[in-house]
């Protein structure tokens, strides 16, 4: 990840393709570098941070590149670095690649073997010795491509040109995106449309498994049997700004609508559910190290915080390991003692959390092994814990988090079934049912999208109140909170997040004819002590608005609107109940006329206490 742009016509090809990456820059990345072809040679030039000091490197007569690649890169696999920012080369071949390569260990030592020699750490660079390999078997460019990518498990857009073939430059799409401006004498590749719009706003969607070959005159799409097909030429009628966020209004609605993608990253090379097995090492722990562990703090800060709390019940409802939740800027200051061969989990999106990293580093000091949940690669909090599992949610830009919570619930899911796994305390069959159930949530999660109307129509009815109770029971209690946190951050209406058994020691004092309140309601065993709360609630004339994976018919009677979330797991619940209530706060929010993106008072990242 993050940015690919690439170019083949009779324009300045580098200046074109380092005004793409500049603006893709919103995707965010840590690295950037960019390939020409020049007299028959490929140049390369990159480096870690950001595209002004790329610019500074490159040299004047590399302006006469008439094709040229480039990439601003978001770490997955290997720090942020100068070997491991992208353009990657092998013999002939320059290559860049969005997208995780889940197989690429295995590659990489097969083709070390064979005496192919890696100067990256990351996974990226195997595609290009493999694109080589064949190219030295005699295959065509094409053939070769299709040869490698057959090879490839994961997801990977991938553009590639070849000094041997000079009027060439090709695309392949899976799993992650890629599109191509089609002008006549020149041609644009990249992952996003606003890389050439200021150039050309006709364009190919590439779908999975195609490949597309581009020449300046010229285009053909063949799907990876080498059959050509035939693709639709679409008119971009966005504005510069509004092709950023991929046609959405704000990049919050993006990201929330990006779920169903960071999930499956997320998951993505972590389970082997027919095995009923996960890969340790992506947490960075062996199987031996989690079986020791006898107790786990989760500590965080906002969002991430309502995460662990949604954690502590799947570890110890799964794992049977005991849990302790704190609030990150609370923990630093308890100089509490920790128990025998505990785990420290610091969970944050950024890496930078001020707060979370003062807890860490206590935990450290204390000699206590460290974990961190984070999404940004070589972040502060993944240098500094013993043990890192990233979530590859990718950038998030909207001030209020969406897709990097729900993919933490993920990746404490997981960590539940790993630590299971370890001590051994479950069966094999129920094993392999919650892996089997977490391959099913980013297709599910694609469906739970399809309530939007009805959000937007929710949002209407409701935007003028000033305001919401939140309520849920077990699982969903942490829910409540988050959707609660969410309405008030983006539409600063006043709403609180309770556990439903606490509702009548206080809140129910504030409910009376027409006041809002919002159950989160799963079919478990806190199903008829819900129910109760409810008509509680509605015996005090509240106006209840029910979330819900139970159609149970007396739910339905009771609420004065209701919206079935149809579930999987009382724990995978948890993710698909999250995203209608984040729609609701963004519409909510959208009707009042506040800033979405970047609400008042708010920091993406709080780096100072």
């Amino acid at each position: 990840m993050c940015g690919i742009i690439g170019y083949i016509g009779e324009k300045n090809a580098v200046s074109v393709v380092i005004d793409g990456l500049k603006r893709l820059e919103y995707r965010g990345y840590d690295s950037a570098g960019i390939a020409c072809l020049l007299d028959g040679k490929i140049k390369t030039v990159k480096c870690k941070g950001k595209i002004k000091n790329l610019e500074a490197l490159i040299d004047d007569t590399l302006k006469d590149s008439k094709m040229a690649i480039g990439h601003t890169r978001w770490a997955t696999h290997g720090k942020p670095s100068d070997e491991n920012a992208h353009p990657h080369c092998s013999g002939s071949i320059a290559l860049v690649h969005n997208g995780i390569i889940e197989n690429y260990s295995e590659i990489k030592k097969e083709l070390q073997k064979e005496g192919y020699n890696f100067v990256s750490q990351t996974d990226t660079e195997v595609i290009a010795h493999l694109v080589r390999k064949y190219r030295e078997e005699n295959l065509s460019l094409e053939d070769a491509v299709r040869k490698a990518v057959k090879r490839l498990k994961g997801s990977y857009a991938i553009v590639l040109m070849d000094e041997k073939e000079p009027d060439k430059l090709i695309g392949v799409r899976m799993e992650s995106p890629l599109v191509v401006g089609i002008s006549d004498n020149e041609k644009f590749i990249a992952s996003d449309v606003p890389a050439f719009l200021n150039h050309c706003n006709k364009v190919i969607f590439l779908e999975d498994g195609e490949m597309i070959v581009l020449n300046k005159k010229d285009f053909k799409v063949y799907n990876l049997e080498g059959k050509e097909k035939k693709k639709e030429l679409v008119t971009i009628t966005w504005t510069a700004s509004m092709a950023e966020k991929g046609g959405f209004k704000h990049f919050m609605l993006k990201e929330i609508y990006e779920q169903p993608r960071a999930l499956s990253d997320t998951i993505r090379g972590r389970v082997l559910a027919e095995e009923g097995e996960i890969v340790f090492e992506e947490f960075g722990l062996t199987k031996d190290e989690l079986k020791k562990v006898e107790k786990i703090y989760l500590v965080a800060c906002g969002t991430s915080y309502h995460a662990c709390l949604i954690g502590e019940y799947m570890i110890e409802n799964i794992a049977k390991v005991p849990v302790e939740v704190d609030i990150a800027s609370e923990f630093r200051y308890r100089n509490m003692p920790f128990e025998r061969n505990s785990l420290f989990v610091a969970i944050t999106q950024s890496g930078e959390t001020a707060d979370t990293l003062a807890a860490l580093r206590y935990a450290k000091k204390s000699g206590v092994k460290t974990l961190t949940i984070c999404n940004v690669l070589g972040s502060t909090a993944s240098r500094e814990a013993d043990a890192v599992f990233y979530t590859h949610s990718g950038p998030e830009i909207g001030v209020a988090s969406t897709k990097a919570f729900t993919s933490q619930i993920v990746a404490l899911y997981i960590l539940s079934i790993g630590l299971s796994i370890a001590k051994e305390n479950s069966s094999k069959t129920l094993i392999k049912n919650l892996l089997e159930e977490l391959l099913l949530l980013p297709r599910m999660a694609e469906e739970t999208l399809a309530l939007d109307k009805k959000i937007q129509a929710l949002a209407k009815e409701v935007y003028r109140k000033p305001n919401f109770l939140y309520l849920g029971r077990g699982l969903n209690y942490p829910v409540a909170l988050e959707g609660a946190l969410k309405l008030k951050e983006i539409s600063y209406i006043h709403a609180e997040g309770y556990a439903a058994g606490e509702m009548k020691h206080g809140p129910i004092a504030l409910v009376e004819e027409g006041f809002p309140v919002i159950f989160i309601v799963s079919e478990d065993s806190y199903l008829d002590k819900t129910v109760s709360n409810i008509e509680e609630i509605k015996a005090r004339d509240g106006f209840v608005i029910t979330f819900s994976s139970s159609n149970m018919a007396k739910i339905r009677k009771l609420s004065d609107r209701f919206i079935y979330v149809k579930g999987i797991n009382s724990y995978l619940n948890t993710v698909l109940f999250s995203i209608p209530l984040q729609l609701l706060a963004y519409h909510v929010a959208l009707l009042r006329g506040c800033d979405v993106d970047q609400p008042r008072n708010l920091a993406k990242s709080v780096t100072v206490e």
